[in-house]
């Protein structure tokens, strides 16, 4: 078979190649915004999950004639709450919590998300069009105020926190991937899978999801940091992971009472939200401008 003729084989190996190849991790390590965001996280994650093992105290124990404590005045390194427990082991400990929140939250979101803008991607017409006026009904409901909604009627936990804010976050996810797939469908290398036969699940999870994953993986960076922000304010508000356990969040709202007189109680935890959320949304920005198809041929 000549080249003006190719087989069904030679065009499937015609495919868009990765977007993971080395041109584009070049330029993710020259987005230095980029490195310093993958470089915090690395650290944080490392530090809420070795640091309290390493402190000489934990984040339950209580020491009254320490209360109020400022950072840097004795023992307690960043100081101690209205209860006389230790603010850095406390905040290693809603570490914890908060990114655990975070990527599990992340991880549910993009699984229903990519499901539906696949399947809705695939197939379009009648079942494409009702899946993706389903996630517009979706969308039009204030992510905020549903989230309140919802978590006022059920007994605040972590697994049920970690459910509604992936509830309430996977639609830009499944309009993403719906627009990847619509695009790719019409792709030679689907096309020719097509033609051999290839069935329609082998077609969307093995020839048009790994070239959708770019996009995909941005998204996800991007949802890690909306969902740390959705546990912080709901949790800020009284509604989402409660005392004793500790979260960023309500760590912020038990400091309320103080802002005056100790107000390290509010800028610490306010200081690690800011930072890793600017630090998962510096990877996400990173992560788009490296995986651009549009930088190749520069």
């Amino acid at each position: 078979m000549n080249a003006a003729n190719p087989s069904p084989a030679q065009t499937l190996a015609s495919a868009p190649r990765s977007r993971w190849s080395s041109p584009a991790m070049r330029r993710f390590w020259r987005h230095k915004l980029a490195v310093f965001g993958a470089a915090t996280i690395i650290v944080m994650v490392i530090a809420c999950v070795l640091g309290p093992m390493l402190l000489p105290y934990n984040d339950t124990h209580i020491d009254i004639r320490q209360r109020f404590a400022p950072p840097f005045s004795g023992s307690h390194i960043l100081g101690t709450d209205p209860l006389g427990r230790d603010i850095l082991a406390r905040l290693l400990m809603a570490g914890r919590i908060s990114l655990s929140v975070g990527f599990s939250a992340m991880a549910v979101s993009m699984a229903i998300g990519i499901c539906v803008g696949l399947i809705a991607g695939f197939y379009q017409r009648a079942i494409g069009t009702a899946l993706m006026r389903f996630v517009d009904a979706m969308l039009c409901f204030p992510s905020i105020f549903l989230l309140l909604a919802v978590s006022a009627l059920i007994e605040p936990s972590v697994p049920s926190i970690i459910l509604l804010i992936a509830m309430t976050s996977w639609m830009e996810v499944a309009r993403v991937v719906e627009g990847q797939i619509r695009s790719l469908r019409t792709r030679d290398f689907a096309v020719a899978a097509m033609s051999m036969g290839a069935s329609n699940t082998r077609i969307m999870f093995r020839e048009l999801l790994p070239n959708a994953i770019a996009p995909i993986v941005v998204a996800a960076t991007l949802n890690v940091a909306h969902a740390i922000l959705a546990e912080s304010y709901i949790s800020f508000l009284g509604y989402g992971i409660q005392p004793p356990t500790p979260s960023w969040g309500n760590m912020l709202e038990n400091a309320q009472s103080y802002l005056t007189s100790a107000p390290w109680l509010a800028i610490l935890p306010g200081a690690a939200i800011t930072l890793a959320v600017t630090s998962f949304n510096f990877v996400g920005d990173g992560l788009r401008d490296a995986l651009d198809p549009r930088l190749d041929a520069r």
